[in-house]
């Protein structure tokens, strides 16, 4: 589900490199995601895209019938947008992960691989969020949504022998991104190179992992991972603070420092519902052997170059 988004879109690239894959199909309904994302596999025999909605159930079930895993990325993919319709997260959000459950039971799937998020920790300050926590108390509807999202999978996989792991991850950085921090600071520094718009004080500090670090963590957890319900968080080691990204964005739109007056909305976080600082124990999948190949740094340099290259070609 979101095969044709930005995560998602990374996974096909991964899985059809693969000689053993026989099978992709992709069911998208292209609100988010984009076509040119899969060009490079049009002529692949093996890829099949589904133009369509995941509450239509029905024609989920079908799309789905004779696969073994199915990746559920499908969501709202803009954390922000509640704030003025608090009603996105649900529609947008845990109706879609029921009718995927449901019509992975309806299909025999074996296994989902789920896209939780770190925000349902809620806000932990400086504490790491790790799987074993027992309480969590998310303060926004995106991450209430992942949660239930958590529950229903797990209640499945116990009642109807559909396997589940659920993935916290990190923000999430690379080629085709279409929302998050970095893509907004390139967006207005495009449309105004001497002002840059901040919300919340700057000090906001989160882990950043590549989308190529996020797929390799995922597909290894699938294969080594023997609960029938699993979940497990995938984040780098260091963070990194809104600040030092406007800085990186203005480094690499060509930008003097000096030339870019740093306009900050006040706070300590950009909007209600945002959790400033993330803290995420990644011990869980490096005992499975996972290891992050891009630092926060590292990957949010190569996605800020890589969005500047599309946008160059693209109309982001």
């Amino acid at each position: 589900m979101g095969g044709a988004g930005f995560i998602g879109s990374h996974f096909v690239d991964r899985l059809l490199a693969v000689r053993e894959t026989e099978r992709i199909v992709v069911f998208d309904n292209f609100s988010s995601g984009h076509r040119w994302f899969l060009s490079r596999h049009e002529t692949d025999g093996r890829l099949t895209v589904v133009d369509g909605d995941v509450r239509n159930v029905d024609l989920l079930t079908s799309s789905l019938r004779g696969c073994q895993t199915v990746i559920h990325l499908a969501s709202n993919p803009d954390i922000a947008a509640a704030a003025t319709n608090p009603a996105i997260d649900f529609d947008q959000g845990t109706l879609l992960t029921h009718c995927v459950a449901e019509a992975c039971r309806l299909a025999a799937i074996e296994l989902v691989l789920y896209a939780s998020g770190s925000g349902v920790y809620g806000d932990l300050g400086e504490n790491e969020g790790e799987e074993e926590l027992g309480q969590m108390v998310p303060v926004s509807t995106y991450a209430a949504s992942k949660l239930a999202g958590e529950a229903l999978l797990s209640a499945y996989a116990h009642m109807f022998d559909v396997r589940a792991i659920a993935f916290r991850f990190g923000n999430v950085v690379g080629p085709r991104q279409t929302h998050g921090v970095g893509f907004d600071f390139l967006r207005k520094l495009k449309m105004d190179p001497t002002r840059l718009e901040i919300l919340g004080d700057g000090s906001q500090s989160k882990s950043y992992v590549h989308v190529s670090d996020v797929v390799s963590a995922v597909l290894l957890a699938a294969q080594r991972s023997t609960k029938s319900f699993d979940v497990f968080n995938v984040a780098t080691l260091d963070h990194v603070t809104v600040t030092e990204i406007a800085t990186m964005a203005i480094k690499l739109a060509g930008l003097e420092e000096a030339t870019v007056q740093l306009a900050y909305s006040g706070g300590d976080r950009g909007w209600k519902g945002d959790v400033p600082i993330v803290r995420l124990s990644s011990a869980k999948i490096r005992r499975l052997g996972w290891a992050n190949r891009y630092t926060c740094y590292e990957a949010l340099q190569l996605s800020l170059a890589e969005m500047l290259e599309e946008s160059r070609t693209f109309d982001l």
